[in-house]
C-alpha cells in the first residue's frame, strides 16, 4: 500500500504543478464527453466513492458500493460549478485519501467490495487502492 500512497501524491503534485489558469475548463469535445471541469468532477465522485470503499473496508466485508458516474457528473452540476471550488475539494479529498491509505490495517488489504453494476465484481482493497491511482492517473493526462 506504501507504494500505491507514494503514486497517489505523486499523481496530486505533479497536476497541481501545471498551469490551470491556461487549461480550458469550459469547452465540451462534443456534446457527449465531459469538459475538464466535468472530468474534475467525475474525479471529486470517483474520491468520494473510493473513501467510502476504503473506510468501509476497515471493518466490512463483501459490500456493495457503486458508481454511475454519467448520472452523478450530470446530477452534481459540475459544468456550472467554480473551477478553484473543485479543484480544492478534489485536493482535500484525496489528502483525506492519503490519511487513510497511509495508516491501513494490514490484516484488511485483502477485504473484498463488490464494485460490479450490473453483475458481482469483487475487488480487494489493495486492488480498488492501486486502481483509484491509476483511474485518476488516466484522466489527469486529459486534462494536461
Amino acid at each position: 500500500m506504501k507504494d500505491t500512497v507514494n503514486h497517489l501524491i505523486d499523481a496530486i503534485e505533479n497536476f497541481l504543478k501545471t498551469d490551470q489558469d491556461a487549461i480550458d475548463w469550459e469547452t465540451k469535445p462534443s456534446p457527449d464527453k465531459w469538459s475538464k471541469k466535468e472530468i474534475i468532477g467525475h474525479l471529486v465522485d470517483s474520491a468520494q466513492i473510493n473513501l467510502q470503499r476504503f473506510v468501509r473496508g476497515t471493518f466490512e466485508e463483501n459490500f456493495k458500493l457503486i458508481y454511475q458516474q454519467n448520472e452523478w457528473v450530470t446530477a452534481q452540476h459540475y459544468q456550472d460549478a467554480d473551477i478553484k471550488e473543485l479543484l480544492d475539494l478534489w485536493i482535500l479529498l484525496n489528502r483525506q485519501i492519503v490519511r487513510v491509505l497511509i495508516a491501513y490495517p494490514d490484516n484488511r488489504m485483502q477485504a473484498v467490495c463488490d464494485t460490479g453494476k450490473n453483475e458481482v465484481a469483487l475487488h480487494t482493497v489493495e486492488w480498488l487502492a492501486a486502481d483509484y491511482v491509476e483511474h485518476m492517473k488516466h484522466h489527469l493526462d486529459q486534462i494536461k
